[in-house]
């Protein structure tokens, strides 16, 4: 068991960014393509945390052409360059399922001050 845990604290990052549920957030994320890696972007509001230590997961929401679009990163992956966090987000869940069913003004998520 202590093998596990060592292994695992070897691949967690020292730098982990602090997330909240409702933080409007900017990824970037690596691709690779063929030989080639570039990074991509992906910004939107965090509306769920799951799990802890390496398996720690965000999933992050955004509507892109009138379709809501929903990724799920984990925290300490490699792929994941850097977060920058844009506004952070006043709420009182910890889960922001009910966003899914808004449109417009009503999706928004208040700024915290």
């Amino acid at each position: 068991m202590d093998l596990i845990k060592a292994l695992t604290n070897e691949q967690l990052k020292e730098n982990a960014p602090v997330l909240n549920v409702g933080d409007t957030v900017k990824i970037h994320n690596k691709i690779k393509e063929g030989n080639r890696e570039r990074i991509q972007m992906f910004e939107g509001t965090i509306i769920a945390k799951n799990g802890g230590g390496i398996s720690e997961t965000f999933t992050v929401r955004r509507v892109s052409y009138g379709v809501g679009v929903e990724k799920t990163f984990p925290v300490h992956s490699p792929n994941v360059e850097k977060v920058e966090i844009i506004r952070r987000g006043k709420v009182r869940r910890a889960k922001l399922y009910y966003l899914r069913d808004r449109v417009g003004k009503s999706s928004k998520v208040k700024e915290q001050l």
